[in-house]
């Protein structure tokens, strides 16, 4: 056979099959019955009557640290110390002791559990440990003196607390959020346990609105120690992620404020401030036959690289500038029963301290939340 005798009977074929393949479509469609889509009507969505919840985070915020460990160094600066008495803040005082910190830092450990996560309920419990070791020199003290510098070079301060957090969202917009935590700060050591009467409380309550991914805002009250002493002041929460997801804020003011640049999910900057503080029981005083409360309050303002490392794994390195806001101190009765001064009270206090405001750094890794 010839190939264009082959070449046409291969056309014939196509052909043929095609109209095949017609006409089966055409008896199919003939055929079949006619649907009936009023069996339709009554339908609903599953979820159309499921209540919808605002989520806690919004996009492109600093990543969630559910477990830290971190070093936290300040350079030197010197430390001017009254002698105990009863003075009012801005009394003029006589120096009774002072002596040069040539190196004050240790360890930061905390960890967040998530205990409840879900669209309705996110529950969190937490733990930390700060250590903060003094390194002297140049010590003086003088008549009446507390030997307060020297219990600070030999044991340091320490504080170990528990902490919750409990995010609860009322609709898709809005919501309310808890914080809470008790914290035993002081010079004791493992041998040398403080009393739990000198537990410190803080809490915070918050109602906010999320009215989108990149924005979320609230108002709320706190009973605080960030500065040294317990006082009750209002906050401001405002998180907010730019359109083009470059730059941001994560606020909850007075505590603390930061500017936040994203250069790619995996690198982002912070540079703000933070108030750090607590009231610190000290006990076993050379000098001095009375227990002290000191009130350490400091401001931080501080520029925080943040970098993934692999998976969960996050990298932060921050340095900046440590001003002194609080070191002086109060004397409080054995049961450790707490007063409120407040803005306004008038309370004297037990001693009054200077430090100077050294520059300080802090390098952490941290596991993160997905």
């Amino acid at each position: 056979m010839s190939l264009p005798s082959i070449k046409k009977g291969l056309l014939l074929g196509i052909f043929a099959c095609r109209i095949l393949v017609a006409s089966a479509q055409q008896d199919t469609t003939a055929t079949a019955p006619e649907e009936d889509y009023s069996i339709y009507d009554q339908v609903e969505f599953v979820d159309e009557n499921a209540k919808r919840y605002c989520s806690p985070k919004i996009f492109n915020q600093s990543p969630q640290r559910f477990i830290s460990l971190q070093y936290d160094g300040q350079l030197g600066y010197d430390m001017r110390f009254s002698q105990v008495g009863s003075y009012q803040e801005n009394d003029k005082v006589p120096v009774a002791e002072s002596a040069t910190a040539v190196f004050t830092g240790g360890l930061r450990l905390s960890a967040n559990i998530p205990v409840i996560s879900k669209n309705s309920l996110v529950w969190q419990l937490g733990a930390n440990f700060w250590q903060t070791g003094y390194r002297m020199k140049d010590q003086v003290s003088g008549i009446g003196a507390a030997g307060l510098i020297k219990e600070l070079d030999r044991t340091g301060l320490r504080t170990a607390g528990l902490n919750t957090t409990l995010f609860k969202p009322l609709n898709e917009y809005s919501f309310l959020l808890f914080q809470g935590s008790a914290d035993l700060s002081g010079n004791y050591t493992l041998r040398n346990m403080q009393s739990l009467r000198y537990l410190r409380y803080s809490g915070a309550v918050i109602w906010g609105r999320r009215p989108n991914d990149r924005k979320q805002w609230g108002l709320g009250i706190s009973r605080t120690y960030r500065v040294g002493e317990m006082n009750y002041i209002p906050v401001v929460m405002f998180n907010y992620t730019a359109p083009n997801r470059k730059w941001g804020t994560e606020i909850l003011f007075p505590a603390r404020a930061h500017f936040r640049r994203t250069f790619n999910p995996r690198n982002l900057l912070l540079a703000g401030y933070e108030l750090e503080g607590q009231s610190y029981r000290i006990d076993n005083l050379s000098d001095t036959e009375r227990s002290l409360e000191i009130r350490r309050g400091e401001l931080r303002t501080r520029v925080e690289f943040q970098r993934q490392i692999t998976g969960f794994i996050w990298l932060s390195a921050q340095v900046g500038w440590r001003y002194n806001w609080s070191f002086n101190a109060d004397t409080l009765p054995n049961d450790g029963q707490e007063f409120f001064r407040g803005f306004t009270g008038n309370q004297p206090y037990a001693m009054l301290n200077t430090l100077g405001n050294p520059l300080f750094f802090n390098i952490g890794v941290h596991l993160v939340s997905p």
